[in-house]
């Protein structure tokens, strides 16, 4: 890689302390950035080659989310070359407007529903291990990331070994789940009654599964089959797997569980600040549109309920 961008992503990694996860995208951003360039020198480097290469991301048919996410990146790269003089101010970059999707969130009495489904009946333990992590997930709206990198309370001494860092830990007696999130920010978040009896009963059958040092995965909460932490992939797959299994008409991912509990809550309380702190968002405006969702939700109680709101049947209107 270019030696100013590796440094940049340092910049990022020790000063900014970006995750993992998040430092690959923007070293995925900024190999666009370095194909914009070419052959030209940084401090050549001019706004209309910058457009010229989003254009060719949008003919590509990259959505313009996505374009807006990489344009944001290389603003952040090119102000911090500019700060280094390793080339002119960073040129203002517009993104496209992206539309506005709501998040998909599914109907309370749905997804109780679908959370009382039996798992995978000839593998108590995958079942065992599925249900819990499900129930966590609509109990507390944690991210997938933050799910999988939940740990059960470590062996005696094992949290002070230099090799472990535990990124979260369950505690059931106060039924609650600290986790980290973005940006490196630890939150704790509260799970409920049905989340808790999941977790009882996979506990119960963790010990057939965990191995026996003190590895990350040796207290890592979820495992798979051989052991090893639950990966966030893993965990796409047994919840689609599970809703497809189901019945369920749309296609169920672990975010819709975050959805889903943002949306109830929102409806429940009304406290539009305490679910922002559960659900880790710096800024509320993330949250908000979970208030687009609580209207929708309104507007349907309303159309269904108001006898102004009513259509006319076909006789009453003969």
């Amino acid at each position: 890689m270019d030696p100013h961008l590796a440094a940049y992503l340092e910049y990022l990694r020790s000063q900014r302390k970006l995750a993992a996860l998040t430092l690959k995208h923007y070293e995925r951003d900024l190999a666009l950035l370095l194909q914009a360039k070419g052959d030209l020198d940084w401090s050549a480097l001019q706004e209309h080659h910058l457009r010229k290469a989003a254009a060719q991301m949008h003919a590509r048919g990259l959505n313009p989310r996505s374009i807006a996410r990489t344009l944001s990146a290389w603003r952040g790269c090119l102000r911090w070359l500019a700060q280094q003089g390793v080339c002119a101010a960073a040129p203002a970059l517009r993104a496209p407007k992206a539309a506005k999707n709501l998040p998909k969130a599914l109907p309370v009495d749905q997804t109780g529903w679908l959370l009382e489904q039996e798992g995978k009946p000839d593998d108590p333990l995958r079942a065992a291990c599925d249900r819990a992590m499900f129930e966590l997930l609509y109990s507390s709206g944690l991210r997938a990331s933050e799910l999988c990198g939940l740990d059960w309370q470590p062996a005696q001494g094992a949290a002070d070994a230099p090799q472990y860092r535990s990124a979260g830990w369950i505690d059931m007696d106060e039924h609650m789940a600290h986790v980290t999130g973005k940006g490196n920010k630890m939150r704790a978040a509260p799970f409920g009654g049905k989340a808790l009896q999941a977790l009882q009963a996979w506990l119960t059958l963790r010990p057939q599964l965990a191995r026996q040092d003190n590895s990350r995965d040796a207290h890592a909460l979820f495992l798979n089959q051989r052991g090893k932490r639950i990966s966030v992939r893993v965990l796409e797959w047994r919840i689609a797997q599970f809703g497809a299994r189901a019945g369920l008409d749309s296609h169920l991912h672990p975010h819709m569980l975050r959805h889903s509990f943002a949306s109830h809550m929102l409806q429940s309380s009304g406290d539009l600040r305490a679910v922002q702190e559960m659900l880790g968002h710096a800024s509320i405006a993330s949250t908000q549109v979970y208030t687009a969702l609580d209207f929708q939700h309104l507007a349907r109680v309303y159309d269904a309920a108001h006898p102004r709101a009513k259509r006319k049947t076909n006789e009453q209107e003969g």
